[in-house]
Order: structure tokens, then sequence, then C-alpha cells
């Protein structure tokens, strides 16, 4: 039976965040929670809403085997600078719609605004994308949506377990 620790990278997409403006709750969370959930968490960044930066870093997270799974917080919405579902999709070597379907379906009961989320998520390599907001709240209730299946579907694309039954 698979026993893995996976290795997370956490990805802050924050203007305001990325110059020491404001602090990163969203991330310093999504750390605390994966710590809790058994994830190794390796590699934490707040990056600008820069397409092309968000880009870099995922490929290199993925392509340098540095992460089983990244993490983004934030750049999901409407504003016109947020691209990081375009940043995700264009590094993607195939979608996920399913994690950030079931997140905004979950979402939906809590508010009606997370018909508004455009998070996506991906695979590249070995390594699991998944986009999550940017407010502490919606982070906690979304990845408290997903995080007890994450590991079987990281078995699964890692080849630590083939059973999918």
């Amino acid at each position: 039976m698979p026993s893995e620790v996976y290795r997370a990278a956490i990805i802050t997409v924050s203007d305001k965040g990325s110059k020491g403006e404001r602090e990163d709750a969203s991330g310093k969370l999504l750390q605390e929670i994966l710590e809790n959930s058994g994830y190794r968490a390796v590699s934490y960044v707040i990056l600008p809403d820069e397409q092309a930066l968000l880009e870099k870093e995922m490929k290199r997270l993925c392509d340098e085997n540095l992460a089983d799974l990244i993490l983004t917080t934030g750049g999901t919405g409407f504003s016109p600078r947020d691209r990081t579902p375009e940043a995700t999709i264009a590094v993607a070597e195939r979608l996920v719609p399913g994690i950030p379907e079931a997140m905004r379906m979950q979402s939906m009961g809590i508010t009606k605004r997370a018909m508004l989320s455009r998070a996506a998520a991906a695979i590249r390599g070995k390594t699991l994308i998944v986009n999550l907001p940017g407010s502490p709240k919606a982070v906690r209730e979304n990845l408290d949506c997903i995080i007890s299946e994450l590991k079987h579907g990281l078995d699964i694309l890692t080849e630590n377990d083939g059973e999918c039954g």
C-alpha cells in the first residue's frame, strides 16, 4: 500500500504580497493544512500577478521534479491582472477539470459568488497543479473539499499505486 509523503509547493499570487505590502495569510494557511495532512512543504513563494513569472515557476517546479503537488492561491478572479488559471493552462499537459468543479460545487453551498471562480487544475509531468482562491476562508473551504482525494490522485500520477477501482 502506498505510504509516500508527497512534496508540495505553494505559490501565492499577489502584487501587494510580493512587494511586502500585505501579509500572506492564505499561503501560510495552505502550508499549515498541507503539513497537518501529511504533505511536506518544499517550496513557498509569493509572486506578483504576472503570467510569465507564474509559468516559469510552475515549469521549474514540475520539470525539475521538485514537487508532486503545486497549490496556488490568488489570481483566480475577474481582475484584469488575475492570470493564474491562464498560467496553469499554459503549462498544462493534461487538464483536471473535476477538481475545480468540485470546489465550485462545494463553495456554491456557501456563497453564490463561487460561480465567479476561474480556478483550474492540471498535470504537467508527474506534478498536479491546483488553483485556489486568494482569501484564507475560501482557501480552507476549497482545500477541505479536495484534500482527502488528492493523495489517491498523486499515488496514481506518480505511479505509487495503479489501482483506481
